[in-house]
């Protein structure tokens, strides 16, 4: 909007421009703040609908108002305040009201009904004073805290470039309409989530993503942000989030062409149109290539024919079913008789008043181990026909003359490029599963620095329960950890968003590294966390029920964990971008030979029984024991299968006997990628009072994670007992210094009571 230095502004609309600044200072406007203003507004009689028109377009969420609206706005109150006498007035309510009357408005009545009703909304927006916004964007400042260092510097070393969104986010989650109750009956509970996501939307979160050309700000990785901070407070909710958005929306943005773009993205940004994403089928689970579903395509009617040929058949565990009114369904494409590989086509599966449309059949997967405020359901095709435009035809396209083309000639390929382009979907499932483990974390570590236990004697006060060794070490390395699979995370979503074509492969493979790898550990964090906490723990109200059981099934969907390992290492070995045969196989495997020699595996006996404090703390010695663990175990299973090649041992059995083999390498791949992103993130920091606590806590993360895999280090030689039993005195003693600053660290996390929303980690 453009705006002059001028009052341009009626006087009933300049009246509520103090209280609207205010209400906007923090960069958001809630939804129960909305109603309440919007309820004030409409009940104003005297206003023109001009006048009303420009009130409600300045509360609405979707418009809120610009840099340079904010800027005038602040010229035309400081303008007023320039010529009162009384410079200490610091009320919303009398400054609006004086600048009403400088305009010289006569009619009494209007003033007096404004400012009954200003005086209303400021006590109903508990509306604070105009001190703490002198200017645009000034909030007050943090003060230092008793700690080294101060939590909420670190905190936006870890939200980086999202904090803005992150913290209007969070606001929003706060707010009474996201108060959370215990729904134990699942269309009660998805009711609730299905309305939460509805607010977002209108807020403009579910169109992050999008192309601005579309209603979004095309920043994937604001829409990642959303999703980990959704995690923080329900994963119901974080998971119809990502169906609706993320994955449904997505496969339209990815698969999709202009035409669907126009069509379907704004109503999808919006949850207008909420839809589901039907790829998993009963029969075939993580086998995506062989799914059943058939879409033949009928020239003669230029329809798309969908159909389940058997009951196994059937789309499984698809979010958002119950719900949705359109499916994007992944189905052989068959066009003139021939299979064409896996497509996604858009489906109608019910109508504008929610009716299953004929041919559909949909039925509820029930109640399940968590998440029951997400609609699973199974949805089965009996030649429901489509029209021709609604294949998402990005990577292959049936023309008005009936032809196939593609701009990938290899079947293969194009399955998984097409695939490739919705690993954003994996990316926010391992950032959902790692907010789940701070929100243990955080309150496990809360509770073990107010729980006491136990004293010298009876003379002497209760220990905290951190204090003990034992409790340090069950939750400080876990606490490393979290920070190191942060870091990670962020890294990898940058490069997914600036990713060239060419790293692609590299990218799906980190994708799926790092899923298996997080979720694992949010579900050893929350259990950990959970015991960590003793009865308390097992309250519903201290959350650990529903973490547990929510974020359970993360290691499952959107990829198996084990079977993602495996490939993961198919990637490292097939390092040429090839699909996974014979031929291709024995050309990577011998580049590896040629890269990886006995040299490097040559260790120096002193080497071997160093264990001064600068060796065990230095990050070169870290990164090589890292490296050594990778490029070892790849050169073993490279020769394994390179033997079993030479004797014409088919490529399956191959890979059947070598599955722990690849597993075992996958999780080396991931620890050591792992562990650069934390050196990286600390070489990267600025604020020089932030570089020891995460160093310390680094060098937990590497010596931790080594002791985990020190029987695989003892048995190739690497290192001695002696060194070995060196690094377990280091983690104990790391875990105590880190304990010292336990609290600040899970404040970083930035996750607010309301939020986290467990008594016993509050302080009263």
């Amino acid at each position: 909007m453009a705006v002059s230095s001028k009052n341009i502004y009626t006087p009933s609309v300049v009246s509520f421009i103090p209280l609207l600044y205010v209400s906007w200072a923090d960069g958001l406007l809630s939804p129960s703040e909305v109603k309440i203003i919007k309820r004030r507004i409409s009940s104003l009689e005297n206003l023109t609908p001009d006048e009303r028109e420009i009130l409600l377009k300045w509360s609405d969420p979707k418009e809120w108002p610009d840099e340079a609206t904010f800027k005038h706005w602040m010229e035309l109150m400081k303008d007023a305040r320039a010529d009162l006498d009384d410079e200490s007035i610091d009320s919303v309510v009398e400054l609006g009201m004086h600048m009403a009357s400088r305009a010289q408005v006569g009619d009494q009545d209007l003033l007096q009904q404004l400012r009954e009703s200003l005086s209303l909304l400021s006590s109903e927006l508990h509306i604070p004073g105009l001190a703490k916004f002198r200017a645009l964007g000034v909030r007050v400042e943090e003060v230092r805290s008793k700690w080294s260092f101060s939590p909420g510097s670190l905190q936006k070393v870890l939200d980086a470039e999202n904090q803005e969104v992150i913290e209007r986010l969070k606001l929003l989650l706060t707010d009474p309409s996201f108060q959370q109750v215990p729904l134990r009956i699942k269309e009660e509970y998805r009711l609730q989530v299905l309305e939460w996501v509805k607010i977002l939307a209108r807020q403009g979160y579910g169109a992050l993503g999008f192309p601005k050309a579309h209603g979004g700000k095309g920043d994937i990785l604001q829409y990642a942000a959303v999703f980990e901070t959704l995690s923080l407070f329900d994963l119901s909710l974080a998971v119809k989030f990502g169906v609706q958005f993320g994955l449904f929306g997505g496969s339209i943005q990815n698969l999709g062409s202009k035409k669907h773009h126009d069509l379907y993205l704004p109503p999808t940004g919006s949850a207008d149109l909420l839809g589901c994403f039907a790829m998993t089928e009963t029969g075939h689970g993580s086998n995506v290539r062989d799914l059943e579903t058939l879409a033949t395509y009928d020239h003669t009617t230029q329809t798309i024919d969908i159909h389940s040929p058997t009951e196994q058949a059937g789309k499984e565990y698809i979010g958002n079913a119950l719900h949705a009114s359109m499916a994007s369904v992944f189905a052989q494409l068959m066009v003139n008789g021939e299979c064409k590989g896996v497509h996604a086509i858009l489906v109608p599966i019910r109508d504008a008043e929610g009716k299953v449309l004929p041919g559909i059949r949909i039925e509820d997967n029930g109640y399940k181990m968590g998440l029951n405020g997400v609609d699973n359901g199974k949805l089965w095709f009996d030649h429901v026909k489509v029209p021709r435009e609604n294949l998402l035809n990005r990577f292959g396209n049936i023309d008005s003359e009936g032809i196939y083309e593609s701009p990938i000639a290899s079947p293969g390929k194009r399955f998984f490029t097409m695939l490739g382009t919705l690993v954003a979907g994996r990316i926010c499932v391992a950032k959902g599963a790692l907010g789940a483990a701070k929100v243990a974390l955080t309150i496990s570590i809360k509770y073990g620095l107010k729980r006491r236990q136990f004293g010298p004697d009876d003379n002497q006060p209760e220990r905290l329960i951190l204090d003990y060794p034992s409790h340090q070490r069950r939750l400080m390395p876990r606490l490393a950890k979290a920070y190191a699979a942060h870091f990670a995370l962020n890294n990898l979503i940058r490069v997914y968003a600036g990713q060239k074509k060419e790293e692609s492969r590299m990218v799906e493979t980190m994708a799926a590294g790092l899923k298996s790898y997080v979720t694992w550990f949010a579900n050893d964090a929350i259990q950990e966390g959970r015991e960590a906490c003793g009865g308390k723990g097992y309250l519903w109200e201290n959350r650990f029920a529903d973490l547990k059981a929510d974020a359970d099934i993360f290691a499952t969907f959107e990829g198996d964990n084990t079977v993602l390992l495996q490939l993961v290492a198919k990637g490292l070995l097939t390092d040429f971008k090839e699909e996974f045969n014979a031929g291709g196989f024995m050309a990577s495997i011998r580049y590896l030979a040629s890269q990886v020699g006995d040299s490097f595996t040559s260790i120096n006996p002193i080497y071997k029984r160093k264990t001064d404090a600068d060796h065990l703390s230095d990050p070169a010695f870290h990164l090589h024991a890292f490296r050594f663990r990778e490029r070892k175990l790849l050169y073993a299973l490279g020769s394994r299968m390179r033997t079993m090649f030479k004797k014409r041992i088919t490529p399956y059995d191959v890979f059947i006997r070598t599955q722990n083999h690849m597993i075992a390498l996958a999780k080396a791949y991931v620890d050591r990628l792992v562990l650069e992103q934390f050196q990286e993130a600390i070489s990267g920091t600025m604020d020089d009072d932030l570089v020891e606590p995460l160093s310390k806590l680094y060098t937990l993360f590497a010596l931790s994670t080594f002791e985990v895999n020190k029987d695989w280090y003892l048995e190739q030689d690497y290192v001695e007992g002696v060194k070995t039993k060196a690094i377990r005195r280091s983690v104990d003693r790391l875990c105590m210094e880190t304990r010292l600053d336990a609290e600040p660290l899970v404040d970083a996390f930035g996750i607010p009571d309301g939020i986290l929303s467990a008594p016993i980690a509050i302080r009263k």
